[in-house]
């Protein structure tokens, strides 16, 4: 699994950077004709997009995001065809929001085409939808979309091009991270500009996803000629993130991972406990609800002392846990949140 950032792959200009494509997709398309399942997400349609329209300057707005984004993404597609189509390798575009990837079914859709197209030799480039995403439905960017589709399709590793050779603590190269932690983030001096979103920061914390999953995650300069073949060998190249074991189940994971948290449960200590033993949320342990949201809703839960215990889907709305919080409830079998629905954190 391979992103590329829109500082790799556009010029200052706003234009696709042809050469530079052209010597990355040459690496690509090596690796997957060797054997390997290959899939790329690729920034850059809102840039690529900017010169036809006549803009200098990322628009600020999300229609001008999406005009953008629907002019460009037919660059980066027919030049990613034409340079694939020069290696005998066929390419698949795959456009997501968070939306898609946060419903169960749609979830799994997404996957079983990913796989399908690998199955049948084609890479798929992967790019968020950005001119249909609103605030409700993107995903910030595209390292955080990267790390959930490595996650999405149990990828071997991610490789997160960027234009600095990984994290940097002052002249020096940091070679691995075990944990991003403040620490490391205290490193890290991102500056935006008018062609990307993301940043250091940014690729840390969507490593960190990545990692916490059992995913090896290599940060590291797209713009160096053979970085993808000196990573892949082992090679100490840019910024490495050691994975975690993880034994979580594919439906957790998407419990986990791919729903975003739309309120909270504070519980008693009690409570905490028996969801550290396996136990389901039943509502006499919650003592606060807080937001608004439907059955089925993702909310956090958390101790009187602000701590995190758990991620799950609740059996009750909002209005209804507010209501009954704290008793016990009259329906012996009704949980707020169930274990089978819940990820410990």
């Amino acid at each position: 699994m391979v992103k590329a950032g829109s500082k790799v792959l556009v010029r200052s200009d706003g234009r696709p950077d042809k050469r530079r494509m052209g010597l990355l997709v040459e690496e690509l398309a090596g690796f997957r004709l060797s054997g390997g399942d290959l899939a790329f997400v690729s920034s850059g349609a809102v840039a690529a997009g900017l010169e036809a329209l006549g803009l200098s300057t990322r628009p600020k707005t999300i229609p001008g995001l999406q005009a953008a984004a629907a002019v460009g993404q037919i660059r980066l597609t027919s030049l990613y065809a034409e340079l694939f189509g020069r290696h005998k390798c066929g390419v698949g575009q795959v456009l997501l929001t968070h939306d898609a990837l946060k419903h169960r079914e749609r979830h799994l859709n997404a996957r079983n085409v990913l796989l399908h197209l690998f199955a049948q030799g084609i890479v798929p480039v992967i790019n968020e939808n950005d001119a249909v995403s609103t605030e409700e439905i993107n995903f910030g960017d595209n390292d955080v979309l990267a790390a959930l589709v490595a996650i999405l399709v149990d990828a071997d590793a991610l490789i997160l091009l960027s234009t600095t050779d990984g994290l940097r603590d002052g002249s020096r190269r940091v070679p691995y991270v075990e944990e991003v932690d403040e620490g490391v983030l205290a490193l890290v001096a991102d500056k935006r500009d008018r062609l990307s979103t993301g940043g250091m920061a940014s690729k840390l914390q969507s490593a960190q996803l990545a990692a916490d999953n059992g995913i090896p995650v290599v940060i590291a300069n797209g713009r160096k000629t053979g970085v993808l073949a000196r990573i892949v060998s082992g090679e100490d190249e840019g910024t490495l993130l050691f994975p975690k074991a993880s034994s979580i189940s594919r439906r957790k994971r998407w419990i986990a991972f791919f729903n975003r948290s739309e309120g909270r449960l504070v519980v008693d200590d009690g409570a905490a406990a028996a969801l550290e033993r396996g136990k389901s949320l039943l509502p006499v342990g919650i003592r606060a609800v807080e937001g608004r949201f439907r059955v089925g809703a993702m909310v956090e839960i958390r101790t009187l002392s602000g701590r995190r215990v758990a991620r799950g889907l609740v059996e009750y709305s909002a209005d209804e846990l507010a209501r009954i919080k704290g008793r016990k409830s009259p329906e012996k079998s009704k949980t707020a949140v169930h274990r089978d629905n819940m990820v410990l954190l």
